[in-house]
């Protein structure tokens, strides 16, 4: 939810969500700004049947007629990228929660789960460089992932994207940072902002702060003025 209210309120274009999964952020979009148009993309097969199951949910069929699924690798690259549907400049903004625990953690026996939490190498260099061709000139981006990984997202960023916000994520006031969402556009050169950071709880307890509360149930973005 917090990767999905790093689109903008009232967004009207056509939004690409990369390693979907179930399509949690990309429908999440699609319900904040009804003029949205979304395409899930994603690998593996169980969770494109997973993502096709929750279209067909009774409770979003107001959504569906807005949402298409391509079952691709992210990191598909030149003919065999637009080719899986994955054209040039096709899409107005992108998103991605990408797997961001590395290879040297205790990876989970569970194949499906050990591909969607342990990071390859160059993950970003290899996401970003087909955002960078997927979106048009001038749209924007946005990814959520743990801080440590701020300096590989920078140098993929670099030459691509410019006008950074990046927003701190904290469990509570004065605790570090346990993920960051960065949003930038497309071929811009503006310098990059580093926003007030999203606070999720109080200091006391596991009830979220008003802003958190607003955007965990799709009523704010987090870029929305206070």
């Amino acid at each position: 939810m917090i990767l999905a209210a790093a689109v903008p309120s009232g967004f009207s274009g056509h939004l690409a969500d990369l390693g979907a999964g179930a399509g949690a952020a990309g429908l999440a979009v699609a319900s904040r700004c009804p003029q949205a148009r979304v395409t899930l993309i994603e690998r593996d097969p169980l969770m494109i049947d997973h993502a096709s199951k929750t279209l067909k949910h009774e409770s979003n069929q107001s959504l569906a007629p807005r949402v298409s699924l391509i079952e691709s690798d992210v990191t598909l690259t030149g003919k065999h990228r637009v080719a899986a549907g994955l054209a040039d400049n096709a899409f107005d903004f992108a998103v991605f929660n990408p797997p961001f625990n590395p290879a040297r953690d205790r990876q989970t026996p569970d194949p499906l789960k050990a591909a969607a939490h342990v990071m390859d190498d160059g993950l970003f260099e290899n996401w970003l460089r087909t955002v960078a061709a997927i979106v048009k000139p001038g749209g924007g981006m946005a990814l959520i992932a743990r801080p440590q990984s701020i300096a590989e997202i920078l140098a993929a960023l670099k030459g691509r994207f410019g006008a950074l916000c990046i927003v701190p994520v904290h469990p509570r006031e004065g605790e570090a940072a346990i993920r960051i969402v960065v949003m930038a556009t497309h071929g811009s050169r503006a310098a990059m902002r580093l926003e007030s950071p999203l606070i999720l709880h109080g200091p006391a307890g596991h009830a979220f702060t008003p802003r958190a509360d607003a955007i965990n149930n799709g009523l704010a973005g987090l870029f929305d003025p206070a």
